[in-house]
Order: C-alpha cells, then sequence, then structure tokens
C-alpha cells in the first residue's frame, strides 16, 4: 500500500474519532453554572441537565455554601426550584433540602426531579411555601439561559 494511502487513511480514522468523540460530548447533556448571588454570595452550585431515553429531561443541582432558610432578611420557610422554558413557562419544580449535619463542614443543598418540558434557565427563590404556583421576589440563585 503507498505511503500516500495509508496517510489518507490514517486522517480519516483521526477525524472520524474526533467527530464519534465530539456528539459523545454533546449528548452528554448541559452543565450550567449559578450566576453569583447578592442575597447569599457564598452559594456556589450547578445544575445538570440531560435528556433521557423517554424524552424527559432530567435535572440535578447541586449547591454549597447555601445559607439556612431561615436566616434571610426577611426570613423564608423554603428555597424553590423554578425552571423556564423557551416558551416562556415557569414552573415550580420542588423545594431545595439543605445538609447541615453532624459530619457536613459546609451548607449543602442538592435537588433532583425529571420533567417532560425542556429547560431554558433554572433559578431559586426563597419562599414561605414550598407549593406556591409564581416565583416571589427574593431570588437567590440564576442561571443564564442554556
Amino acid at each position: 500500500m503507498p505511503i500516500q494511502l495509508k496517510s489518507n487513511i490514517k486522517k480519516l480514522f483521526l477525524a472520524v474519532a474526533a467527530l464519534l468523540l465530539i456528539v459523545s460530548f454533546s449528548s452528554c447533556g448541559k452543565n450550567v453554572a449559578f450566576q453569583n448571588s447578592s442575597i447569599v454570595p457564598a452559594a456556589k452550585g450547578n445544575v445538570s441537565v440531560k435528556k433521557d431515553s423517554n424524552k424527559n429531561y432530567s435535572i440535578k443541582v447541586k449547591i454549597t455554601n447555601l445559607a439556612e432558610v431561615t436566616r434571610l432578611q426577611p426570613s423564608k420557610s423554603v428555597y424553590v426550584v423554578w425552571m423556564e422554558t423557551e416558551e416562556a413557562l415557569v414552573k415550580n419544580i420542588g423545594q431545595i433540602k439543605s445538609d447541615s449535619g453532624f459530619m457536613s463542614s459546609k451548607l449543602k443543598a442538592s435537588f433532583e426531579t425529571v420533567t417532560s418540558f425542556e429547560p431554558s434557565k433554572i433559578f431559586i427563590t426563597a419562599e414561605d411555601q414550598p407549593d406556591v404556583q409564581y416565583p416571589g421576589m427574593q431570588l437567590i440563585l440564576s442561571t443564564n439561559r442554556f
């Protein structure tokens, strides 16, 4: 086999391998960081969104250094996670439970849910009740649109 043909086969193989790698990473989902919070400046976190085989979206939120909701001014009783879609639908998708137990050195919180709507933005508010239908004015964390 001529050297030129081997070189072309090698280039083709590398191009196919690179394409497969790019496709595999793009199908893994989105991982988006929350913007800095003016209400709880130490809070940091991210959101992971993945589409499953049933065409639903798995949403996972992880946060560190999230102050207890009762310590906010004004005091609230629960952190609520909201989802916004491209169609401007805003939906309460649940509440955050924090982990500040004996073995926890930082205030940590996590949240997981599945929805049939494709999210374009995730944000968290502090609320008096977990089942509110519209977000209140106390915005704690928010992602950019993704």
